[in-house]
């Protein structure tokens, strides 16, 4: 095996739901990742002093990969309330002091974008993901080069690299540029490998449950350690990475497990459903309103489109809400229901999605089974985790 070099982030990442308070980032949950895929991981990043000592035991006794940081002021952290939620990023953006970037020179580099820098790379073999929801950085803007070069990145990351608003036509941009092959991280619809031959989709794999954050990083780093160690075909990286994710999803665990065990590993392909969802749930006080706001984002997030009471038609006469409300029902595909709190408008509307043959899909955490009888035996699927019932929603059959 081929030794590889990450260039990446290390950030504090704290999640209410599920719990989660780890130091990883984009750099150091690859090289965890990449543990018994390499005989040598070697993580450049940014770090504060104390952050490199607390990681550099986790990185050598746990995973066995070398860090090799270079001094920072700063620790920045990462926090959500769920794992599809927006992140509250500490410090904010404007406050994050910039250093000088780090130089990267090995066979096989795995290269992340970073907040508070850059790494300036020289590779024969580099897979770069950007890693910026605001203004991805081309490649060769910082002075890196390779003499191959794959581009990971996600849909908003390759239109807005590829200066496009269609995926594909980014992605060929980006090869007459100079990359060698363009991956498009597609979230639940999959993922787009793009090379000099053309282009081909390649599903998500199901899971339950479902956890995301740093599930692009693990897709990156399988990705390199395919493509850039044992300089498989795209394609055929690309499948391994999806299955490599759809692992690290349902088990929240690092390393990776190696090829051999992922290819026995039982995973049904997963088929992006889209359609209308009427999004079920009561909105009377300020915790429910968020939770219902919560939902609309994440479901038009996940690619489908949210028809939502509250927003779309308001507060009003009962006979004027009711009609507007049950005339959508009857349009919809799906139904998305809040259930915690049991209220009566949400049981009404789910009953009458039945009856109508909806599928329904349901999110109660506080909900008795005993409570929950008429809604399972009627068909409705169950959740009490709010990513992964978005998700099987996402992915309905």
């Amino acid at each position: 095996m081929t030794a590889i070099t990450v260039a990446g982030g290390v950030y504090h990442e704290r999640c209410v739901w599920p719990d989660w308070d780890q130091i990883y980032g984009s750099g150091g949950r690859a090289a965890a990742a990449l543990a018994g895929h390499s005989n040598r991981v070697t993580l450049r990043t940014y770090a504060r002093k104390d952050t490199a000592e607390r990681f550099k035991s986790l990185a050598g006794a746990t995973y066995g990969f070398h860090l090799d940081p270079a001094d920072s002021n700063q620790l920045i952290s990462f926090e959500y309330v769920h794992s599809l939620s927006v992140p509250v990023i500490r410090p904010t953006l404007g406050h994050i002091l910039p250093n000088e970037p780090i130089d990267v020179t090995d066979n096989v580099v795995l290269r992340f974008g970073m907040l508070e820098g850059s790494a300036r790379v020289d590779a024969e073999r580099c897979v770069y993901d950007p890693q910026s929801a605001f203004r991805p950085e081309p490649f060769g803007e910082n002075g890196s080069k390779a003499r191959h070069l794959a581009i990971v990145g996600n849909g908003s990351e390759i239109l807005a690299l590829g200066r496009d608003a269609n995926h594909e036509r980014s992605a060929q941009a980006l090869i007459r540029e100079g990359a060698e092959v363009v991956v498009v991280k597609l979230g639940v619809a999959g993922a787009l490998v793009v090379d000099a031959s053309g282009s081909t989709r390649l599903p998500a794999y199901q899971t339950q449950p479902v956890w995301t954050v740093g599930s692009g990083d693990v897709f990156a780093a399988m990705f390199a350690a395919n493509w850039g160690i044992h300089a498989s075909r795209p394609i055929e990286a690309a499948r391994f990475a999806s299955r490599a994710v759809a692992e690290y999803t349902s088990s929240m665990a690092l390393p990776i497990p190696t090829a051999t065990v992922l290819a026995s590993t039982p995973m049904p392909q997963a088929r992006a459903a889209g359609g209308r969802i009427y999004l079920a749930g009561p909105f009377f006080t300020l915790g429910q309103r968020w939770l219902v706001d919560e939902a609309r984002r994440s479901i038009r997030d996940l690619g489908m489109e949210a028809f939502s009471p509250v927003h779309d038609v308001g507060h009003g006469a009962a006979e004027t809400v009711a009609k507007a409300d049950l005339a959508e029902l009857d349009k919809c595909d799906a139904v998305f229901a809040i259930l915690d709190g049991l209220d009566s408008g949400t049981l009404f509307e789910v009953g009458y999605a039945r009856a109508h043959s909806k599928p329904v899909y349901a999110l109660a955490q506080t909900v008795s089974e005993e409570d929950l009888k008429m809604v399972t035996a009627s068909g409705c699927v169950v959740f009490d985790d709010f990513v992964t019932a978005l998700h099987h929603l996402a992915w309905r059959t």
